[in-house]
């Protein structure tokens, strides 16, 4: 990290953490210092405030080291101490804290109607944000609108805090040019994606590691690392965008599976009206758009924001139910796979809607042959309608300074 030490640069590994089960606990062995000090990166971050003795406890690693290592991360400006809590017998403890300014973040969402960047803290918080609609996304403007955004909302950071962007991260649906007849626009307008490298385009042109992920599998991940409720274990992500899409956290885990898609939702079969369709053509926004243009109304406002919707309530009370029910079959098939405790649901969409579609999808839910089956916690999201742009941020904020969220749950 430029201005402070990059504490993973010589394994930047992937969000899921390789490393062995007996490795979760920290190690006094010189050369384990980058693994130690992320570990304690990440009890912080998920657990709060702490003093030294607590996280020598809980890692299991001698209060010597701790200290070393801490006293370290706060020279770097990655920690800072806390108010002393009194009232113990002995010196009071001082609670040890991630410091907001110790790193700074870039988030590119590249969507089929817009492109998002958002600027994060060390805690994920957004700091600036810059929005762009598009009737679709091509190579060059994204270019343009990525460096331009990194220009941007740096010079709005002070010359201290520009020396600590730590990275910038790409969420993307993956083979974009597959889903031009889906957006209503000739196959050859996205045809130049198939031969387009976006992540080493960008790395060619900055100073910072960028990272790619699907933008579905992104959200899931900013629900995971940012989410403001406690996580289960196990659960489903659903984001509702453009197309719905959507990831899986095992074990406390983000999964992706070989090729980086896995909880590719929305290509699930379900049946609807006496057909099967695909979730994607029952519980988008495409199909909320279709329906308002089809009746005659404008769709521009779903774009902008979705705290401007501005949607005839007739033919959005219909949309809700109908992508609650398709959801509800998606739940069911997952879980008769995997025994998920939880569901969450999320996206572009005003906390109104979310809320509607989370309690008609538990009566969908109710509704089914749950014979055999434990049916999951349906539950809204926390994340919000920037958790694709989010979730790109968490790239570089997991990749450099923190180990597999399954090790915390592990340590906690």
């Amino acid at each position: 990290m430029e201005g402070g030490r990059d504490v993973n640069e010589k394994n930047p590994g992937v969000q899921a953490d390789q490393e062995t089960v007996t490795s979760i606990r920290g190690s006094n062995q010189s050369g384990m210092r980058a693994h130690n000090e992320r570990l304690v990166l990440s009890i912080l971050r998920r657990l709060g405030p702490m003093a030294k003795a607590d996280i020598a406890r809980m890692t299991g690693l001698s209060a010597q080291t701790v200290s070393v290592i801490m006293r370290a991360l706060e020279t770097d400006g990655l920690l800072a101490k806390g108010e002393p809590v009194r009232g113990r017998v002995g010196q009071p403890s001082v609670p040890m804290h991630l410091d907001p300014a110790g790193a700074f973040f870039f988030g590119l969402k590249i969507g089929r109607r817009s492109l998002d960047m958002v600027l994060t803290n060390f805690l994920g918080e957004v700091q600036s944000r810059l929005h762009r609609i598009h009737a679709y996304p091509t190579p060059e403007a994204t270019l343009e609108f990525a460096l331009s955004g990194v220009d941007e909302l740096t010079a709005q950071l002070s010359p201290r805090d520009r020396d600590r962007i730590s990275g910038l991260g790409i969420a993307i649906p993956f083979q974009l040019w597959d889903w031009a007849k889906s957006i209503g626009v000739p196959e050859d307008a996205m045809a130049s994606w198939r031969h387009v490298d976006i992540q080493a385009d960008l790395a060619a042109r900055l100073t910072f590691p960028v990272y790619l992920q699907n933008d579905a599998s992104a959200a899931c991940g900013a629900e995971l690392v940012f989410g403001t409720s406690q996580k289960p274990q196990d659960f489903i992500y659903f984001y509702i965008g453009y197309f719905i899409g959507g990831g899986i956290v095992l074990n406390g885990s983000l999964f992706s599976g070989k090729s980086g898609n896995a909880g590719a939702i929305g290509s699930m079969p379900i049946a609807s009206g006496g057909e099967v369709h695909q979730l994607i053509d029952i519980a988008s926004l495409s199909v909320l758009e279709r329906r308002l243009r089809t009746a005659g109304h404008s769709a521009d406002s779903l774009w902008p924001s979705p705290e401007t919707w501005q949607v005839d309530d007739g033919i959005l009370d219909d949309w809700i139910d109908l992508t609650a029910a398709g959801i509800a079959s998606a739940v069911l098939s997952a879980t008769t796979l995997i025994d998920f405790e939880a569901a969450l649901i999320d996206g572009w969409i005003p906390e109104t809607v979310r809320r509607a579609i989370v309690a008609r999808t538990r009566h969908h839910l109710g509704q089914h042959n749950l014979a055999g089956i434990s049916p999951p916690q349906i539950s809204e999201g926390t994340a919000g309608p920037d958790a694709r742009a989010l979730g790109a941020a968490s790239l570089p904020l997991s990749m450099r300074f923190l180990v597999d969220q399954n090790a915390i749950m592990k340590l906690a």
